[in-house]
């Protein structure tokens, strides 16, 4: 029996890593005298279905993965590809490009002022986001979303380190997302990660009179090749800023906020006294 989607995503708009995986079921196919004609029945998909992820505007099943890796012989080949895919499955179309950069990251400074940032969210915390935001996830969709926020925390520990420093608006702990037991959890997270060696992380009051911050959220970040670029985010949409008088612009920002910000110690006895109102 032909499945037309089987549990993948729809048709999505394609990029570098969505493209990759295709152009590798697309090589092994060929590789093994296939055309998508002949190849759809022998995995259970239709020709519509190979196709999109060919061409990379489909986010592939598990059970298309298996199956063509079975059907194709690969060695491993589209396993291994599908591993980098599924990474970036459940991230925003316009977050790829600055999560990829994360990854060659050596110092990344970030000041949020909606939600607490992805890195330092707990598991309860980031489904209470998703489950507060419409339209509502799919049940899937939520736990891709979930899924890849907690393969980025691993960058917290990645060596050799990157150097994270996080600016923090108090009203976001107050806010309570998801209730007491969720909050609890959030600052015994933030707590933790502000231990480890390579984490500061400062707490901007929520009365503050003197404010760098007040044109929202922005992150800056040094590559390997201590090349800085910044990223900024707004509703379904995201920018990364490479043009050196506004990662100026940034630095400046960043250096006024850190000055106005509690410092990492203050900023853990404030958490500590938020957690014992709860």
């Amino acid at each position: 029996m032909v499945s037309a989607d089987d549990s993948g995503d729809g048709e999505v708009e394609p990029d570098d890593t969505l493209r990759s995986f295709g152009e590798t079921v697309k090589a092994s196919r060929k590789r093994a005298g296939l055309t998508q004609e002949q190849l759809a029945p022998l995995i259970g998909y239709s020709v519509q279905y190979v196709g999109s992820v060919e061409q990379g505007r489909r986010h592939p099943s598990r059970k298309f993965i298996s199956k063509t890796e079975t059907v194709l012989d690969t060695f491993g080949v589209i396993d291994i590809a599908a591993k980098r895919l599924e990474r970036r499955r459940g991230l925003a179309s316009w977050f790829r490009r600055w999560a990829e950069l994360e990854e060659v990251a050596v110092t990344l400074n970030t000041y949020e002022c909606r939600s607490i940032p992805g890195l330092l969210q707990p598991e309860s915390y980031a489904r209470a986001l998703i489950d507060n935001v419409p339209p509502l996830a799919t049940p899937e969709e939520a736990d891709a979303r979930v899924a890849a926020r907690m393969e980025r925390q691993k960058l917290l520990f990645r060596t050799p380190y990157i150097l994270f420093s996080f600016i923090i608006e108090q009203a976001l702990i107050e806010r309570r997302t998801g209730g007491p037991e969720v909050t609890r959890e959030l600052i015994d997270r933030l707590l933790e990660c502000g231990r480890l060696p390579n984490v500061d992380i400062q707490i901007m009051p929520t009365v503050s009179p003197e404010h760098a911050g007040t044109d929202g959220p922005f992150q800056l970040l040094e590559t390997d090749e201590h090349e800085w670029l910044g990223y900024t985010e707004g509703q379904q949409s995201g920018q990364v800023i490479s043009d050196p008088k506004d990662i100026s612009l940034l630095h400046q920002r960043y250096a006024k906020l850190r000055i106005q910000a509690l410092n990492p110690a203050d900023s853990a006895g404030l958490l500590m006294r938020l957690r014992g109102s709860l």
